[in-house]
């Protein structure tokens, strides 16, 4: 009696919306970038922070998702251990 896990998976719909929100607020911080009223050393310290910003993003959601990989994984061998220790016991055994 093995239960084999589920894998979330997210719909196209949510993957398409997630694609297009981070592209739009990406085209909205650099026009923003673009339009403001500084100098060239301002403009290019705040295009440069938003690129550091994002790709700090990516790697944060990445090692969320390793250690929650990870974990599952961890469950999964504990799980199968008292499995195979629930299978291996004999209640009505003579000791």
């Amino acid at each position: 009696m093995t239960e084999t896990p589920v894998q979330q998976q997210s719909t196209a719909a949510f993957y398409v919306q997630a694609v297009a929100s981070f592209a739009l607020a990406l085209v909205a911080v650099t026009v923003g970038i673009l339009k403001l009223e500084a100098s060239a050393w301002v403009r290019g310290f705040l295009g440069i922070t938003v690129l550091y910003l994002t790709t700090s993003a990516f790697t944060l959601a990445k090692v969320i998702r390793d250690r929650q990989e990870a974990g599952q994984i961890v469950s999964r061998v504990d799980q199968a251990r008292l499995e195979k220790m629930l299978a291996d016991h004999d209640p009505f055994q003579k000791l």
